[in-house]
């Protein structure tokens, strides 16, 4: 099972209509989240640019994305973000191979800047 942090940012329309009903967003979702083989981890209303922040589980990416895609084709969002994350463990792992893979690696800024002709010098 993979975790996805999911953000949010409602449109004005919903917010009137949750603050008219001041129904349970967890009620509201988890059929959807279940429907997608997902499980909710832990939601924030939050405030700043996002109004929900969530954390859920879902066994693959496609699952993640469905969630996303029903969300925004809901039309009660103006915006949702998907981030996949890792854990701790996962993530030094990925460091891991990076360190090793970087020694194959040439990114291009040092190798044009070494194909680059000299300056002359008097």
């Amino acid at each position: 099972m993979g975790h996805y942090m999911i953000e949010v940012s409602y449109t004005s329309d919903s917010w009137k209509a949750q603050v008219a009903t001041q129904a349970d967003v967890i009620d509201r979702i988890s059929p959807l989240v279940a429907q997608c083989k997902g499980t909710i981890e832990s939601i924030y209303y939050a405030f700043g640019d996002r109004d929900l922040v969530g954390v859920m589980t879902f066994p693959h990416a496609e699952d993640a994305a469905a969630f996303s895609l029903a969300v925004t084709a809901g039309g009660a969002v103006k915006s949702i973000r998907t981030t996949p994350l890792m854990t701790v463990a996962q993530g030094k792992t990925a460091m891991k191979k990076a360190s090793s893979a970087a020694k194959t690696y040439t990114p291009a800024l040092v190798s044009l800047l070494d194909e680059r002709p000299k300056a002359k010098t008097k």
